[in-house]
């Protein structure tokens, strides 16, 4: 039994920390930037703690100490009022440097998360009620295009990110990369990330921008440089042609619906720019904002009912006929 009860109380004190790890956690550094946010974050929990059990302990000594009964209230004694002057300008000091100390961490962390350091890929995100735009800038303008709540970046490799909203306030916020930085309509804020190691990185907009902000989140697949560059030649890339009748028979139906009115595949007469650019939507990880898988269920779903699944969301309804559903769903299934 007391065996018991000393892993219990370990299991107890370690448990609060299992939120302090995972692919949404500040404290789960990936990153330069996020790296140093997680080392003023300890530093000041460390000092803060110190302080807190400090006061504590001398204020149980304080309630706890008895002095000798005085005969005269008014009496003060001259010797025991310096000691105090002493103690208290001591205490005054410490706070002084502590608090200049937490100042000059504090600063030395900004200067390293905003030390621009000559990033190699730019890339230009826009808020919308509730989805991200992310165009990959480029000087040679056919190396340019846009995608949709993903990010693919190389590991390694500082990439600079311009911030714009369509509508509201939005924050784009990557715990284990970066802070946070707002996107604010008719302004443009740069925040620039990092990823030191491969993997995927849960984003999140932290300002709430309306009824399904909690349903605005992205993703950052970092990956080495070489599968970054044969991700990027696909995306630069017109869609592929469909495989197969059922396919073909869907992008009929693509681009004989409303859907070419919001939504853009290259190659194809779809021009829209209301909603994201579905030219290689079948190889995204998540659609609706990171609200489903892609999969062909989720597919279906969000077609027949966007409004059921993330209500008040640009999609409308779209009427179909029964036969056109799956040879649409097999045609965006398709665009990768």
């Amino acid at each position: 039994m007391r065996h018991l009860a000393r892993y219990g109380s370990g299991i107890l004190v370690v448990l609060p920390l299992a939120g302090c790890q995972g692919w949404q956690s500040a404290l789960d550094p990936r990153g330069p930037d996020a790296s140093a946010i997680s080392v003023m974050f300890w530093v000041f929990t460390a000092v803060c703690t110190m302080v807190w059990l400090l006061v504590f302990l001398f204020l149980a000594i304080a309630v706890g100490r008895r002095g000798a009964a005085r005969h005269d209230p008014l009496l003060t004694d001259p010797a025991q009022e310096r000691r105090f002057s002493v103690v208290v300008g001591v205490f005054v000091g410490l706070t002084a440097l502590t608090l200049i100390g937490l100042t000059a961490i504090s600063y030395a962390g900004q200067r390293l998360i905003y030390d621009r350091s000559g990033e190699q890929l730019t890339l230009k995100i826009t808020g919308h009620q509730w989805w991200w735009e992310i165009l990959y800038e480029n000087h040679e303008p056919q190396r340019t295009f846009t995608t949709a709540n993903e990010i693919h970046v190389p590991v390694g490799v500082p990439v600079r990110i311009k911030l714009e909203s369509s509508d509201v306030i939005h924050s784009f916020w990557l715990p284990n990369l970066a802070g946070k930085q707002d996107l604010i309509p008719g302004r443009q804020n740069v925040i620039e990330i990092q990823a030191d190691r491969p993997g995927v990185y849960r984003g999140q907009c932290a300002e709430f921008c309306g009824w399904q902000h909690a349903h605005m989140s992205l993703l950052v697949v970092a990956d080495s440089e070489s599968q970054f560059e044969e991700w990027r030649s696909r995306q630069i890339a017109a869609r592929a042609a469909p495989r197969g009748d059922e396919a073909r028979q869907g992008e009929q139906v693509f681009l004989n619906n409303s859907c070419v009115m919001c939504h853009t595949v290259r190659g194809t007469s779809a021009g829209g720019r209301t909603g994201p650019d579905l030219t290689h939507v079948g190889a995204r990880r998540m659609i609706a904002a990171g609200t489903l898988p892609t999969t062909r269920g989720s597919l279906a779903a969000w077609i027949v009912d966007p409004q059921g699944i993330k209500p008040g969301a640009q999609m409308p309804l779209i009427k179909l006929q029964p036969d056109e559903l799956q040879p649409l769903v097999s045609y965006l299934e398709g665009l990768k």
